[in-house]
């Protein structure tokens, strides 16, 4: 292994905190490595006054890290794989996948236990179309509204009574120690996860043969096959992470199960469905997954999604 290695990252509190794991954990595998954080503000981190899906564009969280990937500036880089857009630089690889965190959405307030017990009238945050349209199907009573910041400028917008309650991924909590903010966990079958959620992705360059050997160690095959048929029913549908999208895969024994789901952002039309496959299959069933919900209306539904971000 390399004597000095720079990762790229955000610099939130949750960015920080996942590519510090990730340092902690070469520094113990290569007591004689240096493993130093290098903070990058990206697109995303610098528009914070706009809902996340009228700006946009794909890699708001990532190009600018990607940029310093190939000039050299850092040497690898530590993403949330819901942030990471299907299509990567020619000469960039996200390579390892370590073992993921649990993918669900979480629900906290400070007043009521679970989203069955908002009332009528009741104010929700949240930035994600993904789960406006899932929140609107279950709750079309209730007022949604946009959340943007970081992890813990949107746990301090709930504190400070701008809202009743808010949605955050239950993962970004469990790796900062706030578990004990979750009022309650909505099931996959509830909510549908973002492609990627509570996973994380390292991304190098390719021809870095010595570092993608180095970081094996890191690399959780299971979660490797689940991402990879989640991003891959992304992939087919063109679809950025600010669309109305939901996947979430599971591997058990050799068979990988996908979940998907195209939704209208109004949550009035929601198309869902399930397919199997054998694990060494995942990338096709994605795509054969993605095309079924297509041509049951997901693709009249995202061609309105599209032409409103367009407007």
């Amino acid at each position: 292994m390399k004597n000095r290695i720079k990762i790229g990252t955000r610099a939130s509190l949750l960015a920080v905190t996942q590519s510090t794991w990730v340092k902690d954990r070469i520094e113990e595998q290569y007591p004689d490595t240096e493993v130093e954080l290098v903070r990058i503000t990206t697109k995303g981190d610098k528009i914070l006054d706009v809902p996340l899906a009228k700006v946009g564009g794909k890699g708001l969280f990532v190009k600018e890290i990607e940029d310093a990937i190939l000039d050299g500036r850092v040497d690898l880089a530590v993403h949330s794989m819901k942030d990471v857009p299907t299509e990567l630089p020619e000469e960039l690889h996200v390579a390892i996948i370590p073992e993921r965190e649990v993918p669900v959405d979480a629900f906290i307030s400070a007043r009521y236990a679970s989203l069955d017990e908002l009332p009528a009238g009741a104010t929700i945050g949240t930035s994600s179309l993904r789960r406006k349209a899932q929140l609107a199907a279950m709750r079309p009573d209730l007022e949604i509204l946009d959340l943007r910041g970081n992890l813990d400028t949107r746990l301090r917008k709930l504190e400070e009574g701008q809202y009743d309650a808010i949605i955050l991924a239950a993962a970004g909590l469990n790796r900062l120690g706030l578990q004990e903010k979750i009022t309650a966990l909505f099931t996959p079958g509830q909510m549908l996860p973002a492609i990627g959620q509570g996973s994380l992705g390292i991304e190098l360059r390719r021809d870095d043969a010595e570092l993608l050997d180095g970081l094996q160690f890191l690399h959780h095959a299971a979660t490797a096959v689940a991402v990879a048929a989640e991003r891959s029913f992304l992939f087919r549908l063109e679809g950025g992470c600010q669309v109305p999208i939901g996947a979430h895969a599971t591997l058990e024994g050799d068979t990988v199960t996908l979940s998907g789901l195209i939704a209208s952002v109004d949550g009035r039309e929601i198309l869902r469905q399930e397919m199997r496959a054998p694990a060494d299959q995942a990338a096709g069933l994605g795509v054969r997954l993605a095309e079924a919900l297509l041509d049951r209306g997901g693709r009249a539904i995202l061609d309105e999604v599209y032409q409103a971000e367009e407007r």
